[in-house]
Formats: C-alpha cells, sequence, structure tokens
C-alpha cells in the first residue's frame, strides 16, 4: 500500500493501482481520511473509498484541469458521473490529487462485456451482451444531446450499476460547439457512435441496426438505411485503423501496456506485468541465448528459428530466436521488422480484436544503429494440446464443442481480415475447448479483400489437411464451418463443401 500526504496533511491510503501512464497519471483505488474533506462532503466514517486520480509530470496542472473541466460539463448536462469529491495537491505540491466517488460495482462496462464473450457458450450470452450496449448507446446519445462527445471512447469509460451507467474519465469529454455546421456536428457524432461500435467484438456487428436505430429514437433522428450503412462502413474502417495503429504503432513504444528501450546494439520492449527489474536482466541476448543451450529444454532447432522453453521470474515462457543464416541473410533482414517483430505485433493485434494467444511477454532485438540483427520473441508459455492431439483423446462431445468454436474462431479471422500463414495443427492449442493461436509471424492483417480471401482459403485448406478428410475430426468440423458461414461459396473454395 501507497499512502500519500495531501496538502492539508490528510492521508489517502492507495490500496490498488487502476492505471498508470507513465509520467502522467496514476489512478488508485484508495481509502480517503474524513479530515481531508470539506464539512458538506464529509461522511460519518472516518474514511471513505475513492478513486484517486494523481497527475504528475511537466504539465500536470493541464491534464488535471482538463479531467475537471469534462466533470464539470457533464454534471452540468445531468449526466452521470462520479462526484468529485476533493481537488488538492500532494504535500509538496508536485502533483495534483482529484478524488471521485467509488461505484459500488464489481467492473467497468469492458469487464462486463468481455466476460460475455469468454463464456462456455458464447451464444447464451447473445441478449446480456446486447442489453448492455443498448445501455452504453443510449449513456452515448445522452452525450450527443448535450452536444457533447467522449474523445476517448472505450467500453471502460463506463460503469454500469443496475440500469444505470456512469461515464468516467472527464479527461476525454469536449463540447461541440454551435457555431460548427449542422453537417460537421452530425458527422462528429457519427463517427463518435460508429467508434463505440468498434469496441464489439466483430461478431456482435449484426446489432449496430438495432442499436443504431436506439440511438436514433433517443436523440430524436429519424432512422435511414442510409445512415446505417455509413455507420457500420465506419466502425469497420475504425476498428481497423485502431487496431493497426496499436499493434503496429503503439506497442514500439513506451506505453500503458508495454515498456520500450532501444539503445545502438539492442531494441527491448516488455508487456506490462513482466516489466519486472530482474526481467530486464534476464532478457539481453547473451543471457537468452544461454538458456537455449540448454538441450532438455529446447522444443525446437533449425537453421532460421531455435525455439526453448525456460523459467523466467515466476513464468514459463517460451522463447523464440530468429537466426541469421549468413551474409546474404543478414543483409535482407537488416532493413525490415524482424520475424519477431511481425509476432510481436500480430499477438498484440489478436488480443485487442478478443482472440485468444499467448501473452506476449517480450521482444528483443540485436541491433548495430538502425539495422536489424538477430531477434527473440517471448511469450507466455501453454501447457496444453494442439487440436489434432485434443481429437485423439477427447470425448465425442467436447470434439463437437472445439470444433464449434473453431469454425467461429476463423469465422471472426474472416470477418476481421486476418490471415495466419500456417494453420497446421501443432499452432492451435486447445485450452479450456477454446482454441489459442500461435506461431503468428506468418500471420497479416488485410486490406484487399480479393487477395485475403484467396490466404483465408488456403488457411481452411490447410486446416484441413490435419485429418483425413473423412475422419471424425474431419466431418465435425466441416458441419461446424457450414453452420457459422454465411458465404458458403468462401467454403466451396476451399472444398469444404
Amino acid at each position: 500500500m501507497t499512502i500519500l500526504t495531501l496538502e492539508n496533511g490528510a492521508t489517502l491510503d492507495c490500496e490498488t493501482l487502476v492505471r498508470f501512464v507513465e509520467g502522467r497519471r496514476a489512478v488508485y483505488k484508495a481509502a480517503l481520511s474524513n479530515e481531508a474533506l470539506s464539512n458538506h462532503t464529509k461522511l460519518n466514517q472516518p474514511k471513505h473509498t475513492v478513486f484517486a486520480k494523481v497527475f504528475s509530470g511537466k504539465n500536470f496542472e493541464r491534464y488535471a484541469n482538463r479531467d475537471k473541466a469534462g466533470y464539470t460539463q457533464l454534471s452540468v448536462a445531468n449526466i452521470l458521473t462520479p462526484k468529485l469529491v476533493l481537488d488538492t495537491y500532494l504535500a509538496d505540491h508536485s502533483a495534483r490529487v482529484l478524488c471521485y466517488q467509488a461505484i459500488d460495482i464489481t467492473g467497468s462496462a469492458e469487464d462486463h462485456y468481455y466476460s460475455l464473450c469468454d463464456g462456455k457458450d458464447y451464444a447464451a450470452n447473445y441478449h446480456a451482451r446486447l442489453a448492455l450496449m443498448k445501455l452504453v448507446t443510449s449513456a452515448v446519445a445522452e452525450h450527443h444531446n448535450s452536444n457533447l462527445v467522449q474523445t476517448d471512447l472505450y467500453l471502460k469509460n463506463f460503469l454500469v450499476k443496475d440500469n444505470d451507467v456512469y461515464t468516467i474519465d472527464g479527461d476525454g469529454i469536449r463540447r461541440l460547439f454551435h457555431n460548427l455546421l449542422p453537417w460537421t456536428r452530425r458527422r462528429k457524432k457519427m463517427r463518435n457512435l460508429a467508434t463505440l461500435f468498434s469496441k464489439m467484438d466483430v461478431l456482435d456487428d449484426g446489432w449496430i441496426a438495432d442499436l443504431y436505430e436506439d440511438y436514433c429514437k433517443k436523440t430524436g433522428i429519424t432512422y435511414s438505411s442510409f445512415d446505417y450503412v455509413e455507420v457500420y462502413l465506419l466502425t469497420q474502417k475504425i476498428r481497423h485503423r485502431v487496431a493497426s495503429g496499436y499493434a503496429n504503432k503503439k506497442v514500439f513504444r513506451s506505453c500503458t501496456d508495454v515498456k520500450a528501450v532501444q539503445s545502438f546494439a539492442c531494441y527491448t520492449a516488455l508487456a506490462n506485468g513482466f516489466n519486472s527489474e530482474p526481467n530486464w536482466g534476464l532478457v539481453k541476448p547473451r543471457v537468452l541465448d544461454s538458456l537455449l543451450l540448454r538441450p532438455e529444454q529446447r522444443m525446437k532447432t533449425g537453421n532460421t528459428c531455435t525455439v526453448g522453453l525456460a523459467d523466467i521470474g515466476s513464468m514459463q515462457v517460451v522463447i523464440k530466436r530468429y537466426n541469421i543464416k549468413n551474409s546474404l541473410h543478414a543483409l535482407s533482414r537488416a532493413f525490415r521488422p524482424s520475424r519477431a517483430a511481425k509476432s510481436w505485433a500480430n499477438a498484440h493485434r489478436l488480443i485487442i480484436s478478443n482472440i485468444a494467444t499467448p501473452k506476449p511477454l517480450a521482444l528483443v532485438e540485436e541491433r548495430y544503429g538502425w539495422l536489424r540483427r538477430r531477434a527473440y520473441f517471448l511469450a507466455e508459455y501453454l501447457n496444453a494440446p494442439d487440436i489434432a492431439q485434443f481429437s485423439t483423446q477427447a470425448t465425442l462431445e467436447h470434439k463437437k464443442i472445439v470444433a464449434h468454436e473453431v469454425a467461429l474462431l476463423f469465422y471472426k479471422l474472416y470477418l476481421l481480415k486476418f490471415s495466419h500463414g500456417d494453420c497446421k495443427a501443432t499452432n492451435i492449442k486447445i485450452v479450456n475447448l477454446k482454441p489459442v493461436l500461435i506461431d503468428l509471424d506468418s500471420m497479416v492483417a488485410h486490406t484487399s479483400a480479393w487477395q485475403f480471401k484467396r490466404k483465408h482459403v488456403r488457411d481452411l485448406k490447410r486446416l484441413m489437411r490435419n485429418w483425413e478428410f473423412t475422419s471424425e475430426a474431419a466431418v465435425l468440423l466441416k458441419q461446424a464451418f457450414v453452420l457459422q458461414y454465411n458465404e458458403e461459396y468462401i467454403l466451396a473454395l476451399a472444398g469444404i463443401v
């Protein structure tokens, strides 16, 4: 527990770190002493729970003022938001502290939504997820009726208690000025709404028409199919842009999820949770090489790739080293993103798209200035059978469940336009009757629909080659694909129907 002393000498007992942005902001679930409050906000108990935002760094006043201004605009518009109970400074004035009332719930709308996605039966939670999204859509409509937009529109910025939705994170609240042209205001609102829809799982995009119709009723807009199509297309565009920006750029620099350090000889990025001081010493190339030398932990040896298993900290970690075969190969790899970097980006791309893959832990690249040399990708180890092993051991009922989940996975990849590139059985692990994708260095996020469909058909063909065409596992998979896919011609091209 961290104890902070406030400007008036009162204490703030920080119990849990909820969010941390280095050099800018830390958010704690904390216990605030009653003596810190003014008379009209004091409660009967000596301490009560708050969420404390501690703003620090070069521009902490500007960020704190922006957060408070957003809270004020929400309050004036009578939009539900946690009450600001204290605005103060630390005792040394090095940081400003805003304490907000803690709403008694188990998690954000994002936590609730994805818990309903991760259940054993995705379809059984259909109505619960839809009801949740209708509540959040109504909250966004309420913002727009007050000419406000949440520019940092994530499900985690909404708290749902019973049928009430609380908006948090006032930092992203902006006012749409009346001097804007009506068309411009409408366009900004539609883009804002599409941003919300892009946070849903892609399998739930069929709801967009219903959610947009609800939004129109709440805002007094006349519903039209033309506008619905515009919102739908904006949703796809924003989802692709956000996933690409996150996977291709954000996770290669220091951010909430990653700590990255670059020197002349090495580039290193460690994921949040794996980013501890001891681990920084263990992910140096020479240390990783020594771990890969142990024959008892070696999983694969090849000219281009060496794979081993090691204990780093308290975790079992798969280390994948991409080797340099000769000087010509070194020259060809020097100016391109390494295959380790592709695995790192694609793992984060899958995670943000709600597709299961082992947690990416670290990316390490040997460098000579900007020239890349050998590279290492570290991921969490999954002690689980691959899909071929599973199909020889499981009961018929479990095989049917897994066949359905695999079809669901590939249909989601189809909707997102992701091709895996190497769908052999060993690259699909089965954990708790759900498929988990590994070996992501050949995965591509496509922008061309024609090129993607050709690659997706190739993925399906490679998947089915893992079994004899008439085997039980192959028959169950074919049945599951026919039930899941709306586009039968794709399955025909893959030889499944």
